[in-house]
């Protein structure tokens, strides 16, 4: 629906929000400030938030509730638009805070909270039988990974979070039937590619058919 005002942080948001589908679109003017807070409308803990400074190159930047912190406090984060592993973690991204049931925080990186900046932050909260967020680890193997998930999933975005790599999506509307091939990634122009043994969809989850 439309969107709201939304006073719950330091920094007043615009908010449109369905907590049913556990999904919000905030938007909001960043001021470089470390421990800014911004209102998601979602009334749970964010799981993965995706944030981006519109009308400008900066990186798209990407929080998972699994990711979580160095030793030395830092934000560990992905880029949807690279490669890159999540590496040393991200001072002053997030502020090296999780999320509340009403607010994320910011620090005074350019990336998440540069002054005057425009930015929009897409926010997801866990939904049973509906949404998952997660990690899972590998087992070179063939007969891979299979990832409970409590339901059949419709769409899946995964990424290889200690090593460089591209970001994959399978769905089940470019492959209603096992197994799912058809890949984007979405850290590149690239078009869709078709990976032989990749991933199938199953009741409770998806499984790995591939040593990748």
């Amino acid at each position: 629906g439309t969107a709201v005002s939304n006073t719950d942080g330091s920094i007043t948001s615009s908010v449109s929000a369905n907590t049913e589908a556990g999904f919000s679109i905030v938007s909001f003017t960043g001021n470089a400030t470390s421990g800014a807070t911004v209102g998601h409308g979602l009334n749970k803990k964010p799981k993965w938030i995706i944030l981006k400074e519109r009308g400008n190159a900066n990186n798209w930047t990407v929080y998972h509730e699994s990711l979580g912190y160095t030793g030395g406090g830092d934000t560990y984060v992905l880029f949807l638009n690279l490669e890159n592993d999540y590496g040393g973690g991200f001072a002053g991204g997030f502020n090296n805070t999780a999320p509340t049931t009403s607010v994320f925080s910011l620090g005074n990186s350019v990336e998440t909270n540069r002054s005057g900046g425009s930015f929009i932050a897409y926010c997801w909260s866990e939904v049973p039988g509906f949404s998952k967020f997660g990690k899972y680890s590998g087992n070179g193997l063939a007969n891979g990974t299979f990832v409970n998930l409590g339901f059949r999933p419709a769409w899946v975005l995964f990424k290889r979070a200690d090593s460089s790599g591209n970001w994959f999506i399978v769905d089940n509307k470019r492959d209603p039937f096992n197994e799912c091939t058809r890949d984007l990634y979405p850290n590149t122009t690239g078009t869709e590619t078709n990976n032989a043994n990749f991933v199938d969809f199953l009741s409770n989850g998806f499984k790995l058919t591939n040593t990748g």
